[in-house]
């Protein structure tokens, strides 16, 4: 069988190609092909262009899969900041949220972050297997093709071990990437007895080692903030884990300040949140290759402050938007939606959402072949079946893609996730 095909023809191409990594951007930047077409071969583009060109060029070497609707076609959307592997729920919480609690108070009242480890450290392997497959496939639905995946709910080496396999798991099993990042220093868990340092320490020495030799995370994370861990506590942490080779991410600026110095200093690879971002940290962000990630879906969740996206892109930053899909703070999970509002409330073109999306979003997660629909990188694409790009943002997050392709396969109906938090329906239908 000819591993060669065309798939097309689109109504409007959107490459995201040719496109600065850093600042502002216009939406007379983007390239947009008409009436336009992919080539595919082992789940990488050969070509895109023209449609009738293209099926001219490649008529003896290639199948051709036709598109029988108008599509918009842009690259896959890559989600860089989630933690969607987790049990139980925490909508006692967010009531309690909305009638006034403070965190501390729904923390004392048995909520809060060490809620969800408990449950989490209950669940066996195929309960969380189950619930983040139904995750996965709701985002792949969606739409996001690409998906980083934190531990950080059972906060001790054994269940962030559990952790990591699960997500490595589904990651082999489900037609979407799965990029997983090791949170155990998400905050000092209320069972450990010692200090934040002293837990960091105990990370170091008994978990680290063991992620590095499994190869289940190529990415530490860090969450600096009061009640989590001071920036010098992050700090020799972070060394530790550089010196082991693991790429770094930090969680800052969420509410208290430090993170983003500190990523800039270290080199990290993004660093995610940023609501309480100041001028100064901003300025310095600018001048490294630290990638900012704001995650509107907290703001949302929590009734706070979205991160001051236009300051970032005005002062020559990256921009990347995530969606944090978690069980306390950002429960909502729909990427797009999110970077929708935080377009209108933040005043972002729409080729700057767009990118925050797709090829600066890959940047955040350090990934090179992906985010831009051009020779050489993976064939992860979704159409939107409108003939006008601005209808996918317009319509703030409505309007769902209703082609998605992975690596050159459409995925379109294949996987159905069940709805509220059962066991998901694995078969093919």
């Amino acid at each position: 069988m000819n591993s060669t095909k065309i798939i097309g023809p689109f109504s409007q191409l959107l490459t995201m190609d040719h496109l600065p990594s850093k600042g502002p951007l216009n939406d007379s930047q983007l390239e947009m092909i008409p009436n336009s077409g992919i080539v595919v071969c082992d789940g990488q583009i050969v070509e895109t262009g023209s449609f009738s060109q293209l099926c001219s060029t490649f008529e003896d070497l290639a199948d051709i899969e036709y598109v029988d609707i108008e599509l918009v076609v842009m690259p896959g959307m890559i989600d860089p900041h989630t933690h969607i592997c987790w049990a139980g729920s925490r909508a006692n919480d967010y009531a309690l949220r909305l009638s006034g609690k403070s965190y501390p108070e729904i923390a004392k009242s048995g909520g809060g972050i060490m809620n969800t480890v408990t449950k989490t450290r209950e669940a066996t392997t195929q309960e969380l297997e189950f619930l983040l497959t139904d995750r996965a496939l709701r985002h792949i639905q969606n739409g996001v093709t690409t998906v980083e995946v934190k531990s950080g709910y059972c906060l001790n080496t054994i269940g962030e071990l559990k952790m990591l396999d699960v997500i490595n798991s589904v990651n082999n099993r489900l037609p979407i990437d799965l990029i997983p990042t090791c949170l155990a220093a998400h905050i000092r868990p209320s069972d450990f007895n010692g200090s934040s340092s002293g837990y960091l320490e105990s990370i170091v020495e008994g978990l680290l080692p063991k992620v590095k030799r499994r190869n289940v995370a190529k990415r530490i994370d860090i969450y600096i903030d009061e009640g989590a861990f001071t920036p010098n506590e992050a700090r020799v942490y972070l060394n530790h884990a550089k010196r082991l080779g693991f790429d770094l991410v930090i969680h800052g600026e969420q509410f208290t300040s430090g993170g983003a110095l500190l990523a800039c200093e270290l080199g990290a690879v993004s660093v995610d949140h940023l609501e309480s971002i100041k001028d100064s940290e901003i300025k310095l962000l600018s001048k490294s290759k630290v990638v900012p990630v704001v995650l509107p879906g907290a703001s949302l969740g929590l009734g706070c402050i979205f991160a001051p996206a236009r300051k970032l892109l005005d002062a020559g930053c990256s921009l990347s938007i995530g969606s944090d899909w978690n069980p306390g703070s950002a429960p909502m999970g729909d990427l797009l939606l999110q970077a929708a509002i935080l377009g209108i409330f933040e005043k972002m073109t729409m080729a700057e959402s767009l990118a925050a999306i797709t090829l600066r979003a890959a940047a955040s997660l350090g990934l090179k072949d992906r985010g831009i629909l051009k020779k050489g990188y993976l064939a992860d694409f979704i159409g939107f079946p409108v003939s006008d790009y601005r209808e996918i943002l317009y319509n703030q997050g409505s309007l769902k893609p209703s082609k998605v392709w992975k690596r050159g396969e459409s995925e379109t109906g294949k996987w159905r996730p069940e709805t509220g938090g059962g066991k998901t329906n694995k078969e093919l239908i």
